[in-house]
């Protein structure tokens, strides 16, 4: 097996993967291995006097050791914790043979790999608890070593903070940095909490299409794939409102799903294409009734997580305590402008967009105009959490028109610490006005609006066979579980968000390095010790170059001329 192209130490690793099976130690074992405890279960229950947990079996990752002579000490993570493994010579090989501990414990593992551990539990004279073991078993070898964090008196040293190598490699970041798995517990906590609210109200739960052949139930921009049995365009779905409606109209009075979606729109600190929106539609009930369901449902949230309802999120203290401020768009927008909108036209718009200094485009209509006000002016300074009601009809072509007022809607948004965090509607369903809004986004999209939404025809029919009153609510589940968890970022809240492609270093010809006067036998070996480039090269040590390629040339048996170090300066001064 070749190690050129590794690091010392991905080399080293791979010996001992080797040295391993030749002393007949599979170093990824296929049997089950019988796991009877875990590192937190110890150092809640063990009791000195009781003396229990003497018989445990546990697993985990190697995450430090210390090693002596007949005695070692190794520290074992598992899922809820670490634990301190005190290894003795002779209490681990009883009998003659003491290659486990001389050669395998103490030469061929390495931080990083896994490990089963048999042993008793006891607690060492520095007065911590730890298992004494008995049995050791390789589980899995680590071939890439992992970033090393040190932690003293409290504090985090050389930690593994990049958030490029951390979102890219969130599998690394869970094994050194433990309390990230936190973050994502909650996330299943909040969805838990939010899933047993629907179904002690007797909300049924459903999954609907994610491809579509029409991208219907919000304005956005959507991805297209094909389908080829069908040969037809289909749609990531950019909402699961329309499929759910339909469902009402089916007979269910309450049904609520969990759902991906997917918008081919910007990416940001609050954005990802591919995000998670729980949307619940329940029959015979109206907007207002959703606020009171919406508020009360967030307590919970906060209680179940915290035990109180007031959240740190950046600088600000968020009090989830109902009932929120109810505000309607009109008013938010004189509030913090000193202008009334109510009742003015497209061109009156516009003249308040210039008088305000927000840019718009040509293409946007009334509704995306008061939008734009509305975002620019108003949503930045809306941090305890506020129902904006009543938006412009031209806003919500799902939305049934006000009762009060045929120019509004029956909708709010929930705002939070300036961000929207929920969205919901006393539901259209009279068809007749349903079609002639689909009509109207029609329109807004041959003036060139690519985030209309798209004519649903068996939606209008569907409605045509009636649907009952409903109220129905979407809300974000990344952007919540950010604002329950205190996150500034969506990717924190993602175990794996969408990147951008990882840069690929420029890899310059053979020549170049040549140039340098550099054998060509030296240029291969250079380039696989990652020295892609003469810049890259230019910027390494040469003591610690010419003794890496010293060191490749000997354990690879190339039998080349190393090079001097007078040689390795002079390429790259």
């Amino acid at each position: 097996m070749s190690n050129i192209g590794l690091t010392e130490q991905e080399a080293v690793r791979r010996n001992s993967l080797e040295e391993l099976r030749k002393l007949g130690i599979d170093p990824y074992p296929a049997a089950q291995y019988h796991v009877n405890t875990n590192s937190k279960e110890i150092h809640e229950n063990y009791k000195q006097d009781e003396n229990n947990f003497q018989d445990v079996i546990i697993a985990g990752r190697i995450m430090s050791r210390r090693i002596m002579g007949k005695a070692s000490f190794m520290e074992l993570q598992d899922e809820k914790s670490k634990i301190q493994i005190y290894i003795n010579r002779d209490v681990l090989c009883p009998d003659e043979d003491k290659t486990l501990y001389n050669t395998v414990f103490k030469k061929l593992l390495d931080i990083g790999d896994i490990v089963g551990i048999k042993g008793n539990v006891f607690i060492t004279q520095m007065g911590e608890i730890s298992v004494k073991a008995t049995e050791l078993t390789v589980l899995s070898k680590s071939l890439r070593p992992l970033p090393i964090v040190k932690e003293k008196d409290g504090k985090t040293y050389d930690a593994f903070s990049d958030p490029e190598l951390r979102y890219r490699q969130r599998y690394v970041d869970l094994i050194v940095n433990p309390q990230v798995r936190e973050v994502f517990q909650k996330r299943t906590k909040i969805i838990n909490t939010m899933r047993n609210i629907f179904n002690e109200k007797g909300y049924f739960e459903v999954e609907t299409p994610i491809l579509q052949p029409i991208p219907g139930g919000a304005a956005a921009r959507p991805f297209i794939t094909h389908h080829n049995t069908l040969d037809m365009e289909l749609y990531l779905r950019v909402a699961n409102e329309l499929y759910l409606k339909r469902l009402i109209v089916g007979g269910f009075d309450g049904v609520y799903e969990f759902a991906k979606d997917f918008r081919n729109e910007g990416m940001d600190r609050t954005h990802n294409p591919e995000f998670t929106v729980m949307e619940i539609y329940v029959a015979y009930k109206d907007y207002k009734w959703m606020m009171e369901f919406t508020e009360n449902m967030l307590e919970r949230i906060a209680l179940e997580l915290h035990g109180t309802t007031k959240v740190k999120i950046g600088d600000n203290e968020i009090d989830f305590k109902p009932p929120f401020r109810r505000l309607s768009m009109i008013d938010a927008i004189k509030e913090n402008t000193g202008i009334d909108i109510s009742g003015m036209n497209e061109p009156q718009l516009r003249d308040v967009c210039q008088q305000l200094n927000i840019e718009i485009d040509e293409t946007f209509g009334k509704g995306k105009i008061i939008d734009e006000i509305f975002g620019e002016k108003a949503e930045a300074k809306m941090i305890q959490p506020t129902f904006i009601t009543d938006y412009p009809v031209e806003m919500s072509p799902l939305c049934k028109k006000h009762r009060d007022n045929n120019e509004l809607t029956e909708r709010f948004e929930l705002m939070v610490n300036g961000k929207e965090l929920a969205n919901a509607y006393t539901e259209l369903n009279d068809p007749i006005d349903q079609l002639k809004r689909f009509q109207e986004q029609l329109k807004l999209s041959e003036k060139g609006d690519d985030e209309a939404m798209f004519i649903d025809m068996d939606f209008v029919r569907a409605l045509e066979y009636g649907m009952p009153p409903t109220s129905g609510m979407g809300i974000g589940i990344d952007r919540l579980t950010m604002f329950m968890t205190g996150q500034d970022s969506i990717q924190d809240v993602l175990f794996f968000p969408q990147m951008r492609p990882e840069k690929k270093e420029q890899q310059d010809h053979d020549s170049k390095f040549i140039e340098l006067g550099i054998a060509q036998e030296w240029v291969d070996i250079i380039k696989k010790s990652g020295f892609l480039s003469v810049s890259s090269l230019k910027e390494a040590n040469p003591n610690k170059l010419h003794q890496e390629l010293c060191g490749i040339n000997k354990k690879n048996k190339l039998g080349l001329t190393n090079p001097k170090i007078e040689e390795v300066k002079e390429w790259i001064k």
